[in-house]
Order: structure tokens, then C-alpha cells, then sequence
């Protein structure tokens, strides 16, 4: 017999920056667009979002102490502006909205780390090394010759937009997307 206690699931999460719903719905109009037109769809298993922590698996004990340590870590957080002008990609198939400003997204995203190392034992290897905040809005589905088609048009398209960044996002997948679980403010 199989034992099924459900301590031992693991689940899977990744950490982020989530604007404001206004501007989630104007990202998510870019991922239908492109799932419409240029046939993939991978973008929008999750809300548009800035990535902190790529996906992690976790076991379900550990949740609470990671819920824990990110509200530990948040509470001491100023809120901060991120505005987003245009569009870039990564080669060979990623398109994302351009973020104007990194320096205070790679300053929360260095300190969050340190904390991932520290308190829940975060090895190298999941630790995002090459950390480019970006929107993204077209990604791994894409094929190379949609990519092109698509990048002709978004490279010269215009868009821009700003929100404040108030808190620190807990994603969860639930088997088919992404889900967001929990939300960590900043102090006020």
C-alpha cells in the first residue's frame, strides 16, 4: 500500500512581482494576441508578472516556513515605481515588455536570494544567476519563424505603463497554471 500522506506532496513556486489588475489585463490582451495570431499559448499560464524566483519545488511541510521567511522578508521592504516602455526579447523566442529601471528590482531580487540561501537552504542551481527583470509576454511555445513575424511588429510597437510595486507575489501551480497564493506587502 502506498502511503498518501499529504505532507509529503511536493509542490512547485515561483516568486514575483505582480502588477496591479488594470495592467494585468493589459499584458494578458499582448499573450492573447499573440496566442491568436502566432499560435502559442505558454505566456499565459501564469498572470503577467516579473520574476524573482524561477519555479521551486518545495515539500508541503515546508510551506509555512516559506510563507514565513517571505513575510520576514517583505515587512522590511519599500514600496518602489516600475515603469515599462516597449518591448525587447530574448533570442531565440522570448518577447517581454521592457522595464526602464532594474536597479531596485536586481536590489530586492539580490536580497531575496541571500534569504532563499540562508533560511530554506536554496541551492546555486535554482538561484536565477543572469537576473534581467522583464514582462514576458511571448515565451518557449513560440516557433522560431512566429518569433520573427511577431518581433517585426512588437519591436516598433508602443507601450507604456507604470505601477507601484507594494508587495511580493507566492505563485503555485495547480497541475495546468499558475495560480497566485499568496501576497507578502511591503511596510508602508
Amino acid at each position: 500500500m502506498r502511503n498518501h500522506d499529504s505532507n509529503h506532496q511536493v509542490n512547485l513556486y515561483f516568486i514575483a512581482l505582480i502588477p496591479h489588475q488594470e495592467l494585468r489585463e493589459q499584458i494578458k490582451a499582448f499573450k492573447e494576441e499573440i496566442k491568436e495570431r502566432f499560435n502559442a499559448t505558454h505566456a499565459l499560464r501564469s498572470p503577467a508578472h516579473i520574476t524573482l524566483q524561477m519555479p521551486f519545488k518545495r515539500s508541503k511541510k515546508d510551506e509555512p516556513y516559506l510563507i514565513n521567511t517571505l513575510k520576514e522578508f517583505t515587512a522590511h521592504q519599500k514600496m518602489f515605481m516600475v515603469n515599462l516602455s516597449g518591448f525587447d526579447c530574448f533570442l531565440p523566442k522570448v518577447i517581454f515588455v521592457k522595464i526602464i529601471d532594474h536597479k531596485p528590482i536586481i536590489s530586492i531580487h539580490t536580497q531575496l536570494q541571500k534569504v532563499l540561501t540562508e533560511k530554506m537552504a536554496f541551492k546555486e542551481t535554482i538561484i536565477s544567476q543572469n537576473f534581467h527583470p522583464h514582462m514576458t509576454i511571448a515565451s518557449g511555445d513560440l516557433s522560431v519563424e512566429a518569433f520573427r513575424e511577431a518581433w517585426v511588429e512588437f519591436e516598433k510597437r508602443e507601450f507604456e505603463a507604470s505601477f507601484l510595486t507594494k508587495s511580493l507575489f507566492l505563485l503555485k501551480h495547480n497541475g495546468k497554471f499558475w495560480e497566485i497564493y499568496r501576497e507578502f506587502l511591503f511596510k508602508k
